[in-house]
């Protein structure tokens, strides 16, 4: 399956990640995702991410931008 351009959008990432009740650990983040089908490329940075408390969706963002 091929894999659409832009896969590492910071839009899936909020797409995936909408709902979730901040303050999320990276655990959480990584299960919400999960739960919301997120692709392997999104999955894979949000486990890179500095394993803290993220308090908002900012937070997961500048998170997600440094393990991109």
């Amino acid at each position: 399956m091929a894999h659409a351009a832009g896969g590492q959008s910071p839009i899936n990432v909020t797409h995936v990640l909408k709902g979730i009740d901040f303050p999320a650990s990276k655990q959480d983040l990584v299960k919400h995702a999960q739960s919301h089908k997120a692709d392997d490329e999104v999955l894979d940075t949000l486990k890179k991410m500095p394993d803290q408390e993220y308090g908002t969706m900012a937070d997961v963002m500048k998170g997600y931008g440094q393990a991109h």
